[in-house]
């Protein structure tokens, strides 16, 4: 099984590939974050992609989108330490097959991505539930308008980044609030963050 490990923690990432190469039919590559995983999977072939989600560069998400419009062969399987519903949802919609919470121990792990090879796919029912229940308010462009606020970004600068009027971003913004209750764009992106939306 050739798999893609993307993780941009170089302890975690080294340690579960490491724990993965003790397996006889697992080959294992690293990829620093998800810029580096996308590079990698231009240039080999592999079975499995397993692949954090907060990442620098390119999160997970990003990446499980690009994969799935470009390698549809690919398999993917999302891990994290976070379980939000909004995550979930969103890597089931990018076509991932599998997602795990890092704390799952290694032979669930290896076993997982052999269901996931063989066609299944592995979520934790619970999680899977939780996801279903709880949808996600925001438009696409309200989640982009809300990453760049997160940063820091004026609404001038918010506007040019997407390439729309700066009244377009406010409005963007403004209804971002709205939806999630919140008294400031700030306040909005911590709570779509918290619920995996962002």
């Amino acid at each position: 099984m050739k798999t893609l490990l993307a993780e941009d923690q170089t302890m975690v990432r080294t340690a579960l590939a490491s724990l993965l190469r003790l397996e006889a039919d697992v080959d294992v590559d690293e990829a620093v974050d998800g810029a580096d995983a996308q590079q990698q999977i231009q240039s080999s072939a592999y079975d499995v992609l397993l692949t954090d989600i907060e990442m620098p560069k390119l999160s997970g998400l990003e990446l499980a989108k690009w994969v799935q419009n470009t390698q549809p062969q690919l398999k993917m399987v999302v891990m994290t330490t976070f379980n939000r519903a909004g995550y979930i949802k969103r890597a089931l919609d990018a076509g991932v097959s599998g997602f795990l919470l890092k704390d799952a121990p290694i032979d669930a792990l290896v076993n997982s991505l052999q269901r996931v090879l063989a066609g299944e796919r592995v979520i934790s029912n619970e999680l899977l539930l939780q996801a279903l229940d709880q949808t996600d308010p925001l438009t696409d462009k309200e989640r982009k308008a809300l990453q760049l606020a997160q940063q820091g970004l004026s609404t001038q600068a918010i506007a040019q980044a997407l390439f729309i009027a700066e009244g377009t971003a406010r409005n963007y913004l403004s209804e971002a609030m709205s939806k999630l209750h919140a008294s400031n764009r700030v306040e909005a992106a911590r709570i779509a963050h918290q619920n995996g939306w962002l």
